[in-house]
């Protein structure tokens, strides 16, 4: 089970430290302009995107670092649990926009950080 959870965690730290950092050194419109996938951000304000990747960014070093470290390990958890927030509003904000195949994939994230915060906790 702990090997799980790390693959887990490591493969969803890497996911939202690349998804997170692109969020905050990329302006909105390119975001937008990338494909489908982006187009969720003409709901939102540029500091709002950027404060989106802010968290995506913190939540993947929570992810991890703690827990190698051994320096306050609940933080996996919590970083875990603040991913199935965020990722709660993401499939939100995708059913307002009828973007339903998306939806299905923003469950998915939600389940495996679920399954992390769970696990740690």
């Amino acid at each position: 089970m702990n090997v799980a959870l790390w693959i887990v965690a490591g493969l969803l730290a890497a996911a939202y430290l690349a998804g997170g950092g692109y969020k905050v050194i990329t302006p909105k419109e390119r975001i937008s302009a990338a494909g489908a996938a982006g187009r969720w951000v003409e709901d939102f304000g540029a500091g709002s995107v950027k404060a989106i990747g802010v968290l995506e960014v913190l939540a993947a070093v929570g992810l991890v670092l703690p827990a190698a470290l051994g320096i306050a390990p609940v933080l996996v958890p919590l970083a875990a649990l603040g991913l199935v927030l965020l990722m709660t509003g993401a499939a939100l904000t995708r059913v307002r926009r009828h973007e339903y195949p998306l939806v299905a994939v923003d469950l998915v994230y939600v389940a495996l950080a679920a399954f992390v915060a769970w696990g740690r906790f």
